[in-house]
């Protein structure tokens, strides 16, 4: 779907977007086909999309997999691509919030997400499937572009936080390229890139292990220019998280964006009981 058929299809049945859904459509076809390409489907792959908005990217994935899961929030997208993909049997439509969709269905494990994420709901969408009980194998995703440098940074970065370990300890970062503002309609105000996630495996902890992972990470970063020790004892012993200090080779000075996610890893199998 080209922008001036775009414009058309929204003119004509007087669809006005929505700012707070996050509605600026990716219209350019390079783009498109580089975002599938990334993707690396096949015959046999179900992708779930969430937002696919007029479905320009929806028609190349129809072509690629085997089964696509469009979920889209907006009634009046939903009627509009009820009608234009009528008959075609590999799609399943449904009008849903993605974010309360994804916390209640936690079984992705040989699904692929392929999706220009809204927004305004990118990162927790991401945070959500990762953390699901069986997370999806692959992970293509068109966010803002200072969400995609979060999950691609190393400790150090002034970009890694929080995002760049809950995501980094189930995937890991198979790249990512910027997309510029004019290749949307309406031309969003920010930057946006594309980046592609794969799952780990074998995982880098026992799934037992990652509640407490994520709340050392959380704790850790409460208060990102405080020493990460300093904030840790309020909720272990401050004799157990030396030892674990020593262990794993952190001094007690260290600020949590100074810790590397293996030193994380770690650090929570030493205090998880």
């Amino acid at each position: 779907m080209k922008l001036s058929e775009m414009k058309s299809v929204l003119a004509e049945r007087d669809l006005r977007l929505t700012k707070s859904l996050g509605q600026n459509f990716l219209h350019d076809q390079n783009q498109l086909r580089r975002i599938v390409m990334a993707a690396e489907l096949g015959p046999t792959d179900q992708v779930l999309e969430i937002g696919p908005g007029l479905g320009p990217l929806t028609e190349l994935l129809l072509e690629k997999a085997g089964a696509v899961l469009a979920l889209e929030m907006d009634q009046r997208l939903v009627n509009f691509l009820e009608q234009k993909f009528a008959g075609v049997n590999n799609l399943k439509l449904l009008r849903a919030d993605a974010l309360d969709y994804v916390k209640h269905h936690r079984q992705w494990r040989d699904w692929k997400l392929v999706a220009n994420l809204p927004y305004s709901v990118a990162s927790p969408l991401l945070v959500e499937l990762a953390t699901a009980a069986e997370p999806p194998q692959r992970l293509t995703a068109t966010l803002q572009l200072e969400v995609v440098q979060r999950l691609a940074a190393d400790a150090g970065s002034k970009h890694y936080g929080m995002l760049s370990l809950l995501i980094g300890l189930r995937y890991q970062s198979q790249g990512w390229f910027k997309i510029p503002a004019t290749c949307f309609f309406p031309a969003p105000e920010i930057d946006s890139a594309c980046i592609t996630l794969s799952r780990r495996d074998p995982p880098l902890l026992a799934p037992a292990r990652h509640e407490s992972f994520t709340r050392i990470v959380k704790r850790g970063f409460s208060q990102r220019r405080k020493m990460m020790f300093k904030l840790l004892k309020q909720d272990w012993p401050e004799e157990s998280l030396r030892t674990a200090f020593e262990r794993v080779g952190l001094a007690p000075q260290m600020r949590a964006e100074e810790v590397s996610l293996a030193q994380f890893v770690r650090l929570t199998d030493i205090l998880s009981p």
